[in-house]
């Protein structure tokens, strides 16, 4: 496993943010993806008043608290509450009584200018968040994928321009390398991870995956720590056209992750872990076959990237997969479904190969 210079791949600095098609939005009806919001996105606009918010060493997070004139705090907060227990339950009154809206906050860095809502239960202090974004075909392609091809599960909301989003919990990539490495770290499972979630993204054609745009998750075992990267930014899902830029090991921000993997693995564990991950997909396809049908058949017809940039983009994958199916592509959803095809079809002749 190896990295680029930093000059080599480029993020498109402002992406194109495409609107929810009647296609995309009947999909999301049909699985409970779409709802009825008492509030939306430009609501969350009308604030008065807004402070950094900075972290415990006086540093700029890039996010804002915002303040609402008195007038409309209630309302918004009330109905803040509402789509907090649509996302979380059955979307009942009555489950909010006893919760409050804590703080909101508004972030202006990346495309979805999202807002974080701090809910706290009034009962025990116990709190939760979630987001409300604009909502943008890509990113919800993206989180559907996750959904049905990872190993984790997200939940989502989708009104008009509005996109409502549950919090995943976990330690940012760049602050667990700061701080964190050195309390309890088996560098062979962090490498590993490392490893299966750099695949896993280059899989689904997940793009800009750098160390603050996914999170460690931590869970005890009986006689070691195991980790889980999990991605927390869906805008980049299949839209540049440059392959390594679906593959985490190529940005400078993941340089030091890229150690882990060279310095603890050899190239056949590596490989058996790539493997691995491949294999995982393909069961994951063939159990969720008929939801991702119904994805890709919506995503297919969809222009969701610029074609120069899908032009290369299938390009760059026929020379790495030799798959004619590749070059026959003309969206970026035909891409994703060539390449998942691809993996299908090797794991079921290895199975077949074992019978």
């Amino acid at each position: 496993m190896n990295s680029e210079s930093e000059k080599d791949i480029k993020i498109s600095k402002r992406k194109t943010s495409y609107p929810i098609n009647s296609e995309l939005l009947d999909y999301l009806k049909s699985y409970d993806r779409a709802f009825k919001s008492p509030i939306v996105y430009d609501d969350l606009l009308r604030y008065v008043d807004n402070y950094p918010i900075l972290d415990k060493d006086e540093n700029d997070t890039f996010w804002q608290g915002v303040i609402y004139g008195p007038q409309e705090m209630s309302e918004i907060h009330q109905n803040l509450k509402k789509i907090y227990s649509r996302l979380t339950s059955d979307g009942a009154d009555k489950s909010v009584d006893h919760l409050f809206v804590d703080s909101v906050d508004y972030c202006t860095f990346g495309n979805s200018h999202p807002f974080r809502i701090k809910i706290k239960n009034q009962f025990n202090d116990n709190h939760d968040y979630f987001y409300v974004k604009k909502a943008d075909a890509s990113r919800i392609y993206g989180l559907e994928i996750e959904y049905i091809l990872s190993p984790n599960r997200i939940n989502f909301l989708v009104f008009e321009n509005t996109l409502v989003e549950e919090h995943i919990s976990g330690i940012p990539g760049d602050v667990f390398i700061e701080k964190y490495l050195d309390e309890h770290t088996n560098k062979i499972r962090l490498a590993k991870e490392f490893v299966k979630f750099n695949e896993r993204c280059f899989l689904r054609l997940l793009g800009d995956q750098r160390s603050y745009n996914f999170v460690i998750v931590l869970t005890p075992d009986f006689d070691e720590m195991q980790y889980r990267i999990r991605s927390i930014d869906f805008d980049q899902q299949c839209y540049e056209g440059k392959i390594n830029l679906y593959k985490p090991q190529f940005f400078r921000e993941n340089l030091d992750y890229v150690k882990f993997v060279t310095e603890n693995l050899d190239e056949s564990s590596i490989k058996q872990y790539q493997h691995e991950e491949r294999a995982l997909m393909a069961k994951r396809m063939i159990v969720g076959k008929s939801r991702l049908t119904k994805l890709l058949r919506v995503m297919k017809n969809d222009q969701i990237a610029p074609r120069e940039k899908s032009f290369q983009l299938k390009t760059e994958i026929f020379e790495l997969l030799k798959d004619n199916e590749v070059l026959k592509c003309e969206t970026m959803g035909d891409i994703v479904e060539a390449v998942l095809n691809f993996i299908l079809r090797n794991y079921q002749t290895s199975m077949t190969k074992l019978f």
